[in-house]
């Protein structure tokens, strides 16, 4: 019986790896942004964040390890001490050197995880000396970055307000303003929405930018720069939040609170706002391309002259290089 039981039980975990594993290529084919069948979280693109997935990998070994053996130790115990196997059973209600086990081992488990635990919210707490100083606004519903640069050299600080990028905002990109109010201007409600969503799909398809993360202007930073992060609100509480990043900070009106990061990949990185903040919460997604310090010069550059446009074409250009190189890597991969 017992012999069965595991058998159940192994058929079981290799069924469940199998799965896993089937999803894993897409799971984990793209860098941030979630994707369909994901496993666990996004692959990292910050120093910090490496850390954390280090430490989610520690413990959920341990967690997984904890579960088998107690899992094992109940059946064993259910087969070796039924009324069958076991007819008379012990009288023995202590033994110390069990009970000084399972009470120090738990011990000596959570000192384990607790050390590198300590040590990364350590380091998060320890701001290292920026190279790039971003003040994030959050307004109902979008996005305000100020870039706080060196008056020194005369630059000027110049302000980036990102909105959502809606279904209708992409088709009518696509087909001008006079074409979409003639195929959708008598549309309403959930017929316009199922319209639009339909139809925008083979758009987003072809986007470098996945659908309900996009803005209309993004941000940039340079791959390997260390970046500290001002972030306010104008009304109500937001939250900047970059998964890939492991960085998430409220946005609380009347008080600026302050977080750091370190990209170590090139790449469109997507988050959004991760509180509910009113109707519209939905529609404050945050967009951060880290690019190669000549793109981000240039980017900065365009800014600096007043042209929004010229900089997002900067942007996805740079994108659009970079995923037409990791083409022939994947097809390898295949």
């Amino acid at each position: 019986m017992l012999r069965r039981m595991f058998g159940a039980a192994a058929c079981s975990a290799a069924a469940y790896f199998a799965v896993a594993m089937g999803t894993a290529g897409a799971a984990f084919a793209e860098v941030g942004h979630p994707v369909d069948g994901q496993l666990g979280l996004q692959s990292p693109g910050s120093t910090g964040m490496e850390q954390i997935v280090g430490i989610y990998d520690v413990v959920n070994i341990t967690i997984i390890a904890i579960t088998i053996f107690v899992m094992l130790l109940m059946l064993y115990v259910m087969f070796r001490f039924s009324e069958k196997n076991n007819p008379t059973p012990s009288r023995t209600a202590h033994h110390t050197m069990l009970e000084v086990a399972w009470t120090i081992v738990p011990i000596l488990i959570l000192v384990g995880l607790a050390i590198p635990s300590f040590r990364l919210l350590y380091e998060q707490y320890s701001f290292p000396k920026p190279d790039i100083t971003i003040k994030a606004t959050g307004n109902a519903w979008f996005w305000e970055h100020e870039f706080l640069l060196d008056k020194q050299e005369g630059m000027k600080n110049v302000t980036v307000t990102s909105n959502v990028v809606s279904d209708e905002d992409l088709i009518k990109a696509s087909i001008g303003a006079e074409a979409f109010a003639q195929k959708y201007g008598e549309l309403t409600g959930v017929a316009r929405n199922e319209a639009l969503y339909a139809d925008s799909a083979a758009l987003w398809a072809a986007n470098i930018a996945p659908r309900k993360l996009a803005v209309d202007q993004a941000i940039a930073v340079p791959v390997n720069k260390v970046v500290h992060m001002l972030v306010t609100s104008n009304d109500v509480i937001h939250s900047w939040t970059i998964p890939s990043f492991g960085v998430k900070m409220q946005a609380v009106p009347g008080r600026t609170s302050a977080f750091w990061f370190k990209p170590t990949k090139t790449g469109a990185f997507h988050g959004q706002c991760s509180v509910l903040c009113g109707k519209l919460h939905s529609a404050m997604p945050i967009s951060v391309y880290v690019v190669e310090q000549d793109v981000y010069d240039k980017w900065m550059a365009v800014l600096q002259a007043k042209d929004k446009k010229g900089a997002t074409e900067i942007l996805k250009a740079a994108e659009t290089a970079r995923l037409q190189a990791l083409k022939p890597v994947a097809q390898l991969s295949n």
